[in-house]
């Protein structure tokens, strides 16, 4: 019954009571209503429909970019692939030398250079600048450095 108090909706309307007409009514009231959605269901279908496309198309056009990445990627890695090959022999070298306990003594060897022997350096400089000076105030008095001949090379004396 519809409205759950179990009368017959007919009742009072002069028709007499048919088993399973009730049900029958109910039934056909339910139909009526689902139908008179039908077109609001229908709707929404279209809608999500809609919106199922429109995702397709969003997730193609993804899968299409994607797929141009992942070209252009290995296209790079077939262009990279062959020089970083070529670098491996030389690159087994260095790690070989870098593992040498030698090269841990390098910073200590780099710091005492830099302690004791620039020092040493500059002052070689400094002693080289003051000795061209020199040679350069001696050069300029006329005769004073001009070669002489060695006694062997003068000739034969009488």
């Amino acid at each position: 019954m519809p409205d759950g108090c179990g009368v017959d909706p007919f009742r009072g309307l002069g028709l007499p009571r048919i088993p399973g007409l009730s049900e029958l009514v109910e039934v056909l009231q339910a139909q009526t209503e689902a139908l008179a959605q039908l077109p609001r269901t229908i709707a929404d279908l279209n809608g999500a429909v809609r919106e199922l496309i429109a995702a397709t198309r969003v997730a193609t056009e993804t899968i299409a970019s994607a797929q141009r990445t992942a070209e252009r990627l290995e296209g790079l890695v077939e262009e990279l692939e062959e020089p970083v090959r070529a670098l491996r022999p030389g690159l087994d070298r260095v790690g070989r030398v870098l593992d040498d306990p030698a090269v841990d003594t390098l910073p200590g060897t780099l710091r005492a250079i830099s302690d004791d022997v620039l020092p040493l350096l500059h002052g070689l400089r400094q002693a080289t600048d003051r000795l061209g000076s020199v040679t350069d105030r001696v050069g300029a008095i006329p005769g004073l450095l001009r070669r002489r001949g060695r006694p062997e090379e003068e000739g034969p004396s009488a």
